[in-house]
């Protein structure tokens, strides 16, 4: 099946006998066991749910992948897969990712004993120079906020040769755009709200992998830990995949007309897109993806613009963080989404106060682009 049909049909398919065409909700924590020797598949729902379990099939399905694990949140799957790691180790990462990864790793690591460097670039890293206690590489692509893209297949071969994990954040892309493990990653990590859900209406995480080593590692620490994702949400996870496809090319349309507009506004400094093909990254994301997501940034010129005015007059942009539902949001990530990097390492990376993110819906370009024009009027000083 190609893509659009495996996100309708794939997964498990209807047990209940009745002929239902979305696989049943099981709401039960506990299931009755025949005898007590041999336990089924489902015992308990915090090890294992049948509607849990059929949203993991679907997604690994998509990703070609030989497993999958749905957690509570993006937070409990990125969490889980770093109890993969241990006193000694060392993990590098990108220098613009997640701000609830970088809480983990900046709060979280050294009261495990685990040491962490940022890396500016990854496209340019001289890997010859890694210590043996680097363990994995952590790498969103494009990033978050600043869209910058690293070359998986790079980073996927060096790591390798030196027996280093590749784990990558994938949320922006999802599988129907970008596939890390066909480009050498071991693990991939998603933030199931985001586009994978749809609706800004559940929390949900995953992790892709084919290792089964790995999977059986991180399906015990899930089920040890307990950060599983609920057999409701599981239901609405999988019903918002089955429109993933078409959601995300009209995310991904709109976007690029927004992205071109912000480039020929004299409100906007600069405009961070891969679509875009004066964007650093545009060659790159050609090579290894099939699209450039709906997400991007852009820097508020405030010499001559207002930008509280600015933001306070949108009308279809909602003020708030997250992204990936249908609906249009706006957000300063200095001081909502990366509000846990210090000031000096915002300034660092790029991360300015006058920089905005948008996640752009589906809802009509023009409107959005009318919307976008008159509060950059109103906000002109």
């Amino acid at each position: 099946m190609r893509y659009q049909t495996t996100a309708i049909h794939g997964g498990r398919g209807d047990d209940s006998g009745k002929g239902a065409v979305n696989y049943p909700i099981y709401l039960s924590s506990t299931f009755q066991q025949d005898n007590m020797t041999e336990f089924k598949e489902f015992v308990y729902s915090r090890g294992n749910n049948p509607t849990r379990a059929s949203v993991e099939e679907l997604v690994a399905d998509l990703e070609g992948a030989e497993h999958a694990l749905a957690y509570a949140t993006g937070m409990a799957a990125t969490s889980n897969v770093f109890e993969l790691f241990q006193k000694g180790d060392k993990i590098l990462l990108n220098n613009n990712v997640y701000g609830g990864t970088w809480r983990f790793v900046s709060n979280l690591f050294q009261r495990r004993g685990i040491s962490y460097e940022i890396v500016d670039d990854f496209n340019t890293y001289d890997f010859a120079g890694v210590t043996p206690d680097v363990k994995a590489v952590f790498l969103e692509t494009p990033s978050n906020p600043l869209l910058e893209v690293t070359d998986i297949r790079r980073v996927s071969r060096e790591a390798k040769e030196r027996g280093i994990l590749v784990i990558v954040d994938n949320t922006f892309m999802t599988s129907y755009f970008q596939r890390p493990l066909e480009l050498g990653a071991d693990i991939v990590v998603y933030s199931a709200t985001k586009y994978y859900a749809g609706h800004s209406d559940i929390l949900a995480g995953l992790t892709v992998l084919h290792d089964d080593e790995l999977y059986n590692k991180l399906r015990f620490f899930r089920n040890t830990t307990g950060g599983v994702l609920s057999p409701f949400d599981s239901f609405l996870l999988q019903r918002g995949i089955k429109t993933l496809p078409l959601r995300l090319d009209k995310h991904q349309s709109n976007a690029l007309s927004i992205a071109q507009f912000l480039s020929d506004h004299e409100a906007v400094e600069q405009v961070f897109y891969p679509g875009l093909k004066g964007d650093k990254g545009y060659e790159l994301q050609r090579k290894q993806a099939s699209g450039d997501g709906g997400v991007l940034s852009f820097l508020f010129r405030e010499k001559a613009y207002d930008m509280e005015t600015f933001v306070e007059n949108l009308h279809f942009f909602g003020f708030t963080v997250s992204l990936g539902g249908v609906e249009s949001l706006i957000c300063r990530p200095a001081t909502m989404t990366h509000e846990s990097y210090a000031k000096e390492l915002q300034e660092k990376i790029g991360i300015r106060q006058n920089l905005l993110r948008l996640a752009v819906g589906i809802e009509d370009s023009e409107d959005l682009i009318e919307d976008l024009r008159q509060a950059f009027e109103k906000a002109k000083k």
